[in-house]
């Protein structure tokens, strides 16, 4: 009986099969394309640290943020600007802390192509506006 994998069909198509699966990028690869920026706000002994990931259209900012104190609490809010830093989307974190730190993650979408420009702010971690920004520092896209 003859095999049937020893016909040039059979073969090519084995053959076609795995050079696909070899030459496919793994799914860490396809992220790192990806441009990253570091970011840190700090005012004494709390901060916000943490990443932007700039997307095409969107942007993903995770971290950490901390407060020292019980009555004195923490929040992160993240703006997009444009090229003449006007605001065009905001994001406040709901998990805000007091006394305590929490990691965050959020994903903010941007309608504007290109956005290369964030003000991230260490807030003072109020649920309700007003929001005092206690410190604030811009980052730009790599």
């Amino acid at each position: 009986m003859r095999n049937p994998l020893a016909t040039p069909a059979a073969l090519g198509a084995v053959l076609l099969t795995a050079g696909m699966l070899l030459g496919a990028p793994a799914a860490q690869a396809q992220t790192s394309a990806y441009p990253v920026s570091a970011f840190d706000v700090t005012v004494g002994n709390t901060y916000t640290r943490g990443t932007v990931t700039w997307y095409n259209r969107s942007i993903g900012v995770s971290g950490e943020h901390k407060s020292v104190s019980a009555t004195s609490c923490r929040g992160t809010t993240v703006f997009a600007l444009d090229s003449d830093n006007r605001e065009v989307a905001r994001y406040a974190s709901h998990d805000n802390v007091c006394g305590t730190s929490a990691k965050f993650d959020f994903t903010m979408t941007v309608y504007l192509p290109g956005v290369s420009i964030v003000r991230v702010c260490l807030d003072d971690g109020a649920k309700q506006p007003p929001v005092t920004y206690l410190e604030c520092a811009r980052y730009s896209r790599p």
